[in-house]
């Protein structure tokens, strides 16, 4: 059985039972290479006490009614055995052929990311333990149903920008921001979740992998191959999201990346030279067969009308196609939207209905079937309670 990455970094797991103090003298006394039986003895007692500890840690909780399946996981209700009305939901990772004797990436730094951060709008990470069967499952918060209007968005569109600025301040890339990546806990509050693509950054001439975020949310930076790329990337996916809150459906649903490039372009406007110094060196960079005028202020007006004129001024700052002139995380939270009215409606007063899997499912959406499930799945053979 594997063990609990938690549990095994005390060092004082071994020192402190009198067992092993017994064990280590008797090993001592048979084999005269005294430190190879020592070692073995001391690893046998540390696996022994950490796999008492996992199971500590497992019965803390119950699990309940399973809300929703992926390919990667499976996400049940739990609750804390001492405190039934405590609810957290448990995301049991199924176990992954070619990590079976441990974590994957995605999971490493899922518990990285999560242990290092801790911000109310970023979920909490509260346990990690193994199953016997080496599934892993992830304790999240139960995400509340939710009927919204504009001073709604605006509440929840602050948390999440609160959340991607915390994370950029601590040099952290989300790399997978979407409406199922943002769970609402039961006192309104909006917590970003899923790390598995979340990486550090300092170096601006880092190279760095384009294939991350989902299709729908991913910057045309991303889809046209850059190597080096800053927090921007969240932004735009925090643009994504606005824009979706607004229009209840997903603004930009391309059924490939070539189709996501080609709906960019023909919503707000195609990337040149002019436009975007430099676009045309990025790798994966064609040519457009036809040419669309960047989109201003009267499109988002139109198409986003109850965000209101400032309100689309803050959406068209996240959707800039040039990601050294797309606002920032920071720059975001001091747009003047967030001060005009309706003013952004307190936690407290959230419209809160238990039974939804995810922020995502009152939005209607549909097609692509990386986005349906409880929660984007990783691949690990762990439990993480959030």
């Amino acid at each position: 059985m594997a063990v609990s990455p938690f549990a095994s970094r005390s060092p004082s797991v071994t020192v402190s039972s009198p067992n092993a103090a017994l064990r280590l003298r008797a090993a001592a006394a048979q084999n005269a290479s005294g430190p190879l039986a020592t070692a073995k003895s001391v690893h046998h007692t540390d696996r022994e006490l950490t796999e008492q500890l996992n199971d500590d840690v497992r019965r803390k909780y119950v699990k309940d009614k399973r809300l929703g399946e992926g390919t990667y996981a499976i996400v049940y209700l739990g609750y804390l055995r001492d405190k039934p009305s405590s609810y957290v939901a448990i995301k049991k990772i199924k176990v992954n052929a070619e990590y079976k004797d441990g974590l994957t990436m995605d999971a490493i730094r899922e518990v990285k990311y999560l242990q290092e951060l801790s911000h109310p709008n970023v979920i909490a990470l509260h346990d990690v333990f193994s199953s016997k069967d080496q599934n892993l499952n992830l304790m999240l918060i139960k995400e509340a149903d939710i009927h919204y209007g504009v001073a709604e968005v605006k509440a929840w569109m602050g948390m999440l920008a609160r959340g991607v600025w915390f994370c950029h301040e601590n040099f952290v890339l989300h790399r997978d921001i979407k409406p199922n990546n943002l769970l609402i806990a039961s006192d309104g509050e909006v917590k970003l979740a899923d790390f598995g693509l979340a990486r550090s950054f300092a170096d601006p001439y880092l190279n760095m992998t384009h294939q991350v975020i989902t299709r729908w949310y991913r910057p045309p930076e991303l889809l046209y191959g850059a190597r080096q790329y800053s927090g921007a990337v969240d932004v735009w996916s925090m643009g994504m999201v606005f824009a979706e809150l607004l229009l209840r459906i997903p603004f930009l649903a391309g059924n490939t990346d070539v189709d996501q490039v080609t709906k960019i372009c023909e919503a707000l406007g195609t990337p040149t030279e002019e436009n975007w110094p430099g676009v045309s060196e990025l790798p994966n960079y064609l040519p457009p067969d036809t040419h669309h005028p960047l989109q201003g202020r009267d499109f988002f007006l139109r198409m986003f009308p109850t965000a209101g004129p400032v309100g689309c001024d803050l959406l068209m700052s996240m959707c800039t196609l040039d990601p050294r002139k797309r606002t920032t995380a920071v720059q975001a939270l001091r747009h003047s939207w967030w001060t005009v009215e309706p003013r952004p409606t307190r936690n407290e007063d959230l419209p809160q209905k238990p039974g939804t899997k995810k922020m995502g499912e009152d939005l209607g959406r549909r097609g692509e079937r990386s986005m349906t499930g409880c929660l984007k799945m990783q691949r690990d053979n762990w439990t993480l309670v959030l």
